[in-house]
């Protein structure tokens, strides 16, 4: 259920004409002997190594905060290949694979979570060139993704100016905190950011603010028998939702959307219930227009509380930042690492339009000032569902545009 809120770009971004900026790719790049060694070697070892590997990790199950198996098997791949690697407190695998020291820090950031509980069915099914299975395309695909670049670089004996660092994060799918937590412990180590999340065919550039709120009704009760006029929670509840999905949204602020996702309260067939709650979902690229609706769905939200003589509290489960909209984003638009990737994806023949938006853990950097984007790891379908699929074939190119993307922005020594 979404609420009629939606402007234009919210989430996927408006479509604009792509201005060109200054980029750090040049097909020559892809010339050069180690660059060239390194990609023929991931084309070589696609099927033999990546896939299966992809597959296997989709089987080792990872839900928000419980991604330690996960991040065991990537701490120990990426000390096979003989990078220094560590864990932090809350989990994260960091890997760092020095440069000469004459070039920005790049990190490389693929989320170890899914969104998928405990018990959770994981195999994969092969349907053809389709893989099928929870949690397969968001966000394992990346995760194998990140290893296979990792050994590529290695085999390739590729030497970049600046440090690449790739993370593997933790509990991304509950507000980003791997990837917050690991900024917060090193101010200023990322000159760039790259998270691996999305569809193949995008640059987000923007971050997408989410708030999650929970709202709460609470009254006496009553014995259905006794119930005329008295204060109903379960009314005001319905009168809040309803009026919230009444609200409008100002033309060319952004656009946002919410959506009401958890109703619940009450234990009985026969009675007022005592309490009731409903959870808001709420959403835009514009800071100032999400706080403007976040304090309306407030005031929604009181209203009916009190036309129905109740008491109401809010809790705040979530907040991420917005990054702002296109406009407010322009000096964003134009660093280097965006127009980088879109051209990188140019030269591997995929459109991929730069978008003032994202939903990633490149959020955490967008909104700490970092040149942040966030780039696609397959095609795929159904995620966050018990559907979910990816196609096979297309982690490929994916994977060829981490590289690249990575050696021209770091710079290749």
């Amino acid at each position: 259920m979404v609420c009629l809120v939606l402007g234009p770009g919210v989430g996927s971004g408006a479509a604009v004409a792509q201005e060109r900026h200054a980029t750090r790719f040049s097909p020559e790049l892809v010339r050069r002997p180690a660059v060239r060694d390194a990609l023929a070697w991931l084309e070589a070892n696609f099927e033999r190594q990546q896939l299966p590997e992809w597959i296997r990790i989709t089987g080792i199950g990872a839900p928000s905060g419980f991604e330690q198996e996960r991040g065991a098997y990537v701490r120990r791949e990426l000390k096979q290949e003989g990078l220094e690697v560590s864990a932090d407190s809350i989990g994260n695998v960091i890997a760092r694979r020095p440069g000469k020291g004459s070039g920005p820090t790049v990190v490389i950031a693929a989320h170890l979570d899914t969104v998928h509980p405990r018990g959770t069915d994981v195999t994969v099914r092969r349907d053809g060139e389709v893989l099928r299975a929870p949690g397969v395309f968001d966000n394992s695909a990346s995760v194998a993704n990140m290893l296979a670049v990792v050994r590529a670089l290695n085999r390739g004996k590729i030497e970049t100016e600046g440090d690449l660092i790739f993370i593997g994060t933790v509990q991304e799918e509950v507000g980003l905190r791997g990837m917050v937590y690991w900024l917060d412990q090193n101010p200023g180590v990322a000159d760039m950011l790259i998270a691996l999340d999305g569809g193949l065919g995008s640059v987000s550039y923007g971050a997408l603010g989410i708030y999650w709120s929970r709202y709460s009704f609470r009254g006496p009760g009553s014995h259905t028998n006794a119930s005329a006029g008295k204060p109903h929670p379960a009314r005001a509840l319905a009168d809040a939702i309803r009026s919230i999905y009444e609200i409008q949204i100002p033309e060319g602020r952004g656009g946002a959307v919410c959506n009401v996702g958890m109703i619940g309260g009450g234990k009985v067939f026969n009675a007022i219930p005592e309490e009731t709650y409903f959870t808001v979902d709420l959403r835009s690229v514009n800071p100032v227009l999400l706080d403007s609706l976040d304090a309306e769905i407030d005031s929604r939200v009181a209203q009916a509380a009190a036309a129905h003589r109740l008491q109401w509290t809010k809790e705040v489960v979530n907040r991420e930042a917005a990054g702002g909209t296109e406009e407010m984003l322009r000096e964003r638009r134009a660093h280097p690492v965006v127009q980088t990737a879109v051209d990188v994806y140019a030269f591997l023949g995929i459109e991929a339009p730069a978008r003032a938006t994202g939903s990633t853990d490149a959020n955490a950097g967008v909104v700490r000032g970092i040149p942040a984007i966030a780039i696609g790891r397959a095609h795929g379908g159904d995620q966050h569902t018990l559907s979910e699929w990816a196609d096979g074939p297309s982690a490929l190119p994916a994977t060829k545009a981490v590289l690249l993307i990575a050696v021209a922005s770091a710079g290749l020594r």
